[in-house]
């Protein structure tokens, strides 16, 4: 019997060997052909693509929103919680992005360590994400090149948003053309659009510090006069920094645009670290700088929540700073759209890669060596989104797909940890024949026998107990997620009676907690399957069981409606997995052999 026509639960949670190289799947993806990725990226470019696609022009507007609703003053504290929060979930990417340096990001590292159909869902979700997280992007960039026309109404034709009779949203022609100007120059190379993108973001950078410097001159020459209020520095408490944190996280989203290359890295286990650390770090730095000049020049209460930024500087008398604040803002969303776009084909090349999407989308252009079908789809695909729908709607469903991915990163650290995968792929010679040992990843009864022991003798002690451990921290990880997703609907669903969420808080606390007892106590795999002597995430399980908890607090409180759209793609997505890559996947058809530990 070959591979399976429908799933069992083996076949669902099949996982692909972590020893292949990712030139061996590309050639095989590509029928030998050769065609790789080029290896050209070094930790500059990784920090331009990082802060590029980190920065949006959500730090011009979210600082006076926060800062009224939630934190007052403390908005830098705020900035600082929310950036230690993303730095779990970085911490966790950077050390499976140096055990496993291929295309793919979170979808890869899933498919190694938990199973098929999770790493499915997770580049389903992503591919979500990326492509409505760029349609929105662009669809900001016309109404802030308003203020350089004169308005709205003064914009060029094409440039301006237009209504159509018949259509609830107006078209916008300048983010149909703006995707399909980053998509062409995405066609034309890693090294080239890296180039770019650093450009427009030192550009960018430059205004924000143009914002702290003039900024500071300022609030020193007039006495911080944001910082004097009889509210003090915490209006609303500790609660209103923490919940400005829970909204401020997602300004940290965009590091993992660097996981996603992965495969073009010159030195991943070196750069991959250090080029997500100095994003993050160079990110929370000017976040904290320029949203403690804001409240400091202007009394949090009194912030304009649409243009804060500029309005500060315009109670000075530097109603030209808006000018300058402006373009910084166009800057911004151009490189968000640079680093927006950019994962997205590599994701789905991954998957092609692996079978589960059509292997059309795996090829790589010879001469530019990118996925240059992937780039053009999901270019197309963006710019009209961008020129027909108002996706800022459907912003709450990008959140979805990064948490969903941030989430699977930190389990796949634990695993990696504590069991990682001790067998391995084989095919199977006459696939498809009575002699096939298997399909999926099950055998005979004798297969298994033979398996453990080539020559017939009882497996070793060391080898059982081994395989005992590794059981026992697969079921303890198993029930810290279980715990953890407990705990925070009982804290998170204030809709649920009392007695509700008391006894989940019961039931959901002392499990996530025995469980992770029990996983300390277990100690690590000392194999640590994958390392290759790069960066290790510290303070594991703590920092990863952190990352699942906070990162299950946020998906939790998205709202209903996020939910409902994103379950309706997930279950298209469902649908072909099981039609298609569950028949197509390269794991269909093979026998499962015990690697050995020493």
């Amino acid at each position: 019997m070959g591979g399976p026509s429908w799933p069992d639960l083996q076949c669902l949670l099949r996982r692909k060997p972590a020893a292949a190289s990712s030139a061996g799947r590309a050639e095989a993806a590509d029928g030998g052909g050769g065609q790789h990725l080029a290896k050209t990226l070094t930790i500059p470019h990784l920090a331009a693509i990082g802060v590029g696609s980190t920065i949006g022009a959500g730090i011009y507007v979210l600082v006076g929103t926060v800062a009224r609703e939630h934190t007052g003053p403390g908005l830098t504290v705020s900035f600082l919680i929310a950036g230690v929060a993303a730095a779990l979930s970085a911490l966790c990417y950077a050390e499976l992005s140096c055990c496993f340096p291929s295309a793919g990001s979170a979808y890869h590292y899933s498919y190694i360590c938990i199973g098929e159909s999770v790493a499915w869902l997770i580049g389903w979700a992503l591919i979500l994400e990326y492509t409505i997280g760029g349609s929105s992007v662009a669809r900001g960039i016309s109404p802030n090149l308003a203020l350089f026309f004169g308005g709205q109404d003064k914009l060029p034709f094409f440039l301006a948003q237009v209504h159509v009779k018949g259509l609830d949203t107006p078209v916008d022609p300048c983010a149909a053309i703006l995707v399909l100007i980053v998509t062409a120059l995405l066609c034309l190379g890693i090294k080239e659009s890296s180039f770019v993108e650093g450009i427009i973001t030192t550009a960018n950078i430059i205004v924000m510090l143009f914002v702290i410097c003039a900024g500071g001159w300022l609030g020193f020459r007039n006495g911080w006069v944001g910082y004097k209020g009889p509210e003090g520095y915490f209006p609303n408490g500790v609660g209103g920094v923490i919940s400005g944190s829970a909204t401020l996280f997602f300004a940290f989203i965009g590091f993992d645009t660097v996981a996603s290359t992965a495969e073009e890295v010159k030195n991943p286990q070196r750069d991959l670290p250090l080029g997500m650390g100095l994003t993050l770090s160079l990110c929370c730095f000017l976040y904290m700088m320029v949203s403690a000049v804001v409240v400091g020049l202007v009394p949090y209460h009194a912030i304009d929540p649409n243009t804060p930024i500029s309005s500060a500087f315009g109670q000075y008398g530097m109603q030209w700073a808006e000018y300058v604040v402006s373009s910084g803002a166009v800057l911004a969303l151009v490189a968000s759209l640079i680093g927006g776009i950019l994962p997205q084909p590599r994701i789905i090349m991954a998957m092609a890669r692996d079978g589960l999407l059509p292997p059309l989308f795996s090829a790589v252009n010879r001469q530019t060596q990118v996925p240059m079908l992937s780039t053009i789809l999901t270019g197309t695909c963006a710019a009209i989104l961008a020129f027909f729908m108002d996706v800022s709607q459907l912003a709450g469903m990008v959140s979805v797909g990064t948490l969903l991915a941030f989430t699977t990163v930190a389990i796949s650290v634990l695993v990696v940890r504590y069991a990682p995968p001790y067998e391995m792929p084989m095919e199977v010679a006459l696939a498809g024949t009575p002699e096939t040992l298997t399909s999926c990843s099950g055998h005979s009864e004798q297969d298994e026998q033979n398996l453990e022991d080539p020559f017939g003798n009882a497996p070793a002690v060391s080898e059982i107990v081994s395989k005992a451990r590794r059981q026992k921290a697969m079921r303890s990880i198993v029930l810290i997620c279980l715990g953890a997703i407990i705990f925070i609907s009982a804290v998170s669903l204030s809709s649920l009676p009392f007695y509700v969420r008391m006894t989940a808080c019961t039931i959901g606390g002392p499990l996530l907690l025995s469980s992770s007892i029990v996983l300390l106590c277990i100690g690590q795999d000392k194999s640590s399957l994958g390392q290759t002597g790069g960066f290790m995430c510290p303070l594991v399980p703590f920092l990863p069981i952190c990352c699942i908890i906070v990162n299950a607090y946020l998906l939790m409180n998205l709202g209903s409606h996020t939910w409902i759209r994103v379950s309706i793609w997930m279950a298209a997505g469902a649908l072909i997995y099981l039609f298609y890559g569950l028949k197509h996947s390269s794991l269909a058809g093979m026998a499962y052999h015990r690697i050995s530990h020493s």
